[in-house]
């Protein structure tokens, strides 16, 4: 037993003189709170505190179905950025602004409005050669990419450029720069409810025209009839086309005695966005 005692005894960590280190279960007097005051002062000066309070804000305006994976391309996206010598090149800024306006929905309108702002300034920063702004080449180009996700077709997002965008060498102002980020958003948005009212109509690639002209028709007077700020107000009219005013409209549609045709899947979506475009209004 006392060999057991002398070995514990000689086994037994020494603080060292000086180090701040107390046994464990013992607080040296004053150790703590310094030791924390510390801690603390450092991650503030290295800017830890607001990289970390920031990277949680996102979390919580995303709501990702994984946050930890979330977290973790955001940490890899931001820290080469943070410490890059020189300014990202033209790919590598788009790469990023795009990220930057995916965080969020944009019904969350405080989130999008600061990722878009994020994103505008990612863009706009210059190099040594070159003024910082956003100029209207990475502008389109941005857009471009944002509507090559989603179901809305190409001659759809082809013609909201056309109204959208600004002339290559044009500086562009942040808020044409949030218009048409946002009106793109929309765009992908609607084309997808329009996809999925599609999907009730026929179930298949394609469904009786009756149909579809009647529900693009109530499409069209629900496009009309939406209040609220543009481009956002145009979702109201999914809310519009309730089930009885669908109902309704489909039971009129099949009354007719002709022999109905069938439309595509692609043609009502053509369709569908049209309508959408032509409310857009266009960057003067």
């Amino acid at each position: 037993m006392a060999a057991y005692e002398k070995r514990r005894a000689a086994a037994a960590p020494v603080p060292a003189g000086g180090s701040g280190l107390a046994e464990p279960g013992r607080a040296a007097p004053g150790g703590s709170e310094l030791a924390e005051g510390s801690a603390a002062d450092f991650l503030l000066r290295a800017g830890v505190t607001a990289m970390v309070r920031e990277a949680l804000l996102k979390v919580l305006e995303a709501r990702p179905a994984e946050p930890v994976s979330f977290l973790a391309e955001y940490f890899e996206r931001l820290v080469p950025a943070e410490a890059a010598a020189e300014p990202p090149g033209p790919p590598q800024r788009l790469a990023r602004a795009l990220w930057y306006v995916r965080l969020a929905h944009h019904s969350h309108r405080t989130a999008f409005d600061s990722n878009a702002g994020a994103a505008y300034e990612v863009l706009g920063c210059g190099g040594r050669r070159r003024a910082a702004g956003v100029d209207g080449r990475l502008y389109s180009e941005l857009l471009r990419r944002i509507c090559q996700r989603g179901a809305a077709p190409a001659e759809a997002a082809a013609a909201l450029l056309r109204r959208v965008r600004c002339r290559d060498h044009e500086a562009v102002p942040f808020d044409v720069f949030r218009y048409g980020v946002l009106t793109c958003c929309v765009l992908l948005e609607f084309a997808a409810k329009a996809d999925a009212l599609f999907a009730v109509l026929g179930g298949g690639g394609s469904a009786d025209t009756r149909l579809c002209q009647a529900v693009l028709r109530a499409l069209e007077d629900a496009l009309g009839a939406g209040h609220g700020p543009r481009p956002g107000r145009y979702l109201e009219a999914g809310s519009r086309l309730g089930p009885d005013g669908l109902a309704l409209a489909m039971d009129r549609a099949l009354q007719e005695r002709k022999l109905g045709s069938s439309m595509s899947r692609e043609e009502f979506l053509r369709k569908a966005t049209a309508l959408f475009i032509a409310k857009v209004k266009p960057v003067e």
